[in-house]
């Protein structure tokens, strides 16, 4: 009889082991890492779904980190604007409740307010995050609005600041005689005055048409309570025909033989630089002294030999008289505040910025020019702010799928230039102690500011930006809520896939072990055994 060796045999057993031996790494592996298989391969039937899942895990991780950086973004761009908020509230104020005292530098508490905050608004305007500028718009590496001092005093090599466009503007407004570019005289009868412009456009004028001068007072109408006065409202006079350029436009009244009663009055209105209007009133008066804003009705002489009857040519000389006095009052206050709003409109809302054309003195100029960047400070070096591009999409954030945010904002939107523009001219403005229409002057400015600063329906406000800010957020927060659900699904069916059960795995791999020690020991046993042994 034949006796087969246990080599055959044992090579039997030895794959066995080997077999059970990599079950036991296959379980030791898998109780380790907590998943069936390294290898998408090993999922089975389930790895198409598994790698969907964990694309979509991973987009839910892209997104969540994208959401921190944009929130991030909004919370300091939301921060400079509650400062800009409370100083349009705190300069408003100030111009609002402060009085026209001057200091020794010509200006007034208010105004030194508004100085330091205008300072304090361009550093918030120029707020970054990292490397990058949050109201520039797509330049998020450009610092949107030049330094604060070089946009009030220039840059000292020639290039004008705010400051010099506002002098120049008010010299050109007022001009050389204080009368507001205006010229008053006894029109075409003694019983008549008469105020017209300084300046008339000449359509024919060659090679360029000229325009009416932008400067000074500007004739908008009268109106009297006189009776039997007759009044001219704004005309050319005299008139002239084309070709011959057109003569200024003037206004006026004739008392004829009125002689006007206590208490009549005439009013002369007239538009500002600034787009507002003023009406000078003054009424006839016959005390003495005579009452601020009126004139002097002449009594004639009636104890005279003959008796002297009342003169409306006197009266009316003396209401030009009265004229003469409110127009300079008029020009060197209401008119002059209304020039450095002007001036502040050209330099801050123009692209480029309009300054007063010709060189100094500027009582006479009439026209103004487009200014360089050689000749004057441009305030906004951002992406300029477009109707047809708005401020919001200049930064869009993907947040998930089929969401994105907007969060981009520009330093010259209306709201943030209108605001930066008052506080800048408010704290621009500078006058005289020994200006006998100072007080008056500073009251004027004092009230365009604080109307300027006062919300307006229809109008962009700072509010406005931080509710499209609030938005984007509310939206972000929506969507994590719902991508922190989704992700909790897509995890809990990913390890359905995935994941092992470690007390099952725990309980196969002791029972590999028990049957891996038997196979040991009997393989062990079969390769010790020899013919002696088995007899």
């Amino acid at each position: 009889m034949a006796i087969d060796g246990v080599s055959g045999r044992t090579s039997y057993i030895g794959s066995g082991i080997l077999n059970l031996r990599s079950q036991l790494d296959n379980l030791s592996q898998q109780l380790s890492s907590g998943r069936i298989s390294q290898t998408y391969a090993g999922d089975g039937t389930g790895r198409t779904l598994a790698i969907g899942m964990r694309e979509q895990l991973a987009n839910i991780s892209s997104y969540s980190d994208t959401m921190v950086n944009i929130n991030t973004r909004i919370g300091v761009a939301n921060l400079s604007l509650q400062r800009l908020n409370a100083i349009g509230s705190e300069v408003k104020g100030a111009a609002a409740s402060a009085g026209s005292t001057l200091d020794n530098t010509g200006q007034t508490p208010g105004q030194k307010t508004a100085g330091l905050d205008f300072f304090d608004s361009v550093d918030m305007l120029n707020a970054q995050t990292g490397d990058r500028y949050l109201f520039s718009g797509r330049a998020t590496d450009t610092a949107p609005v030049t330094a604060a001092d070089q946009i009030m005093n220039g840059n000292g090599a020639g290039i004008a600041g705010l400051k010099q466009v506002v002098s120049e503007r008010h010299d050109a407004d007022v001009g050389t005689n204080g009368m507001g570019r205006t010229i008053i005289s006894a029109g075409a009868t003694p019983t008549s005055v008469q105020i017209g412009e300084d300046f008339a456009a000449n359509p024919f004028a060659l090679p360029t048409p000229i325009g009416a001068s932008p400067f000074g007072l500007k004739i908008a109408s009268i109106a009297t309570t006189i009776v039997g006065a007759t009044v001219t409202q704004p005309i050319e006079t005299p008139p002239t025909t084309p070709p011959a350029a057109p003569n200024p436009v003037a206004m006026g009244i004739d008392l004829g033989a009125t002689i006007p009663k206590n208490g009549d009055a005439v009013s002369f209105t007239f538009n500002m630089p600034d787009g507002t209007q003023e009406t000078l009133k003054l009424t006839a008066s016959s005390q003495t002294p005579l009452p601020a804003n009126s004139f002097a009705i002449d009594p004639g002489d009636p104890l005279a030999v003959p008796p002297v009857p009342a003169s409306p040519s006197i009266t009316a000389a003396n209401m030009q008289s009265a004229l003469t006095d409110a127009v300079k009052k008029l020009s060197g206050s209401a008119l002059s505040a209304a020039s450095a709003i002007k001036a502040g409109d050209d330099f801050f809302n123009k692209t480029p910025p309009l300054r007063v054309a010709g060189t100094a003195p500027f009582g006479n100029a009439t026209a103004q020019v487009v200014a360089t960047k050689a000749d004057t400070v441009f305030w906004y070096n951002g992406e300029p702010d477009s109707p047809s591009d708005p401020a919001r999409g200049t930064a869009i954030g993907r947040v998930d799928d089929s969401i994105t945010v907007q969060y981009g904002a520009r330093a010259d939107e209306q709201a943030l230039r209108k605001q930066l523009q008052t506080v800048a001219v408010f704290a621009a403005v500078t006058t005289s102690a020994t200006d006998p229409y100072g007080s008056d002057k500073m009251a004027a400015l004092n009230q365009r500011v604080a109307a300027n600063l006062a919300t307006e329906p229809g109008q962009q406000s700072i509010q406005n930006i931080q509710a499209d800010l609030a938005g984007s957020q509310a939206a972000m927060k929506a969507t994590k809520d719902r991508q922190t659900q989704t992700k909790a699904l897509a995890q809990t069916m990913l390890d359905s896939i995935e994941g092992v059960n470690n007390d099952e795995v725990a309980t196969k791999l002791l029972a590999l072990q028990t049957s891996l020690q038997a196979s040991y020991q009997v393989t062990s046993q079969l390769y010790q055994m020899s013919l002696v042994k088995f007899l």
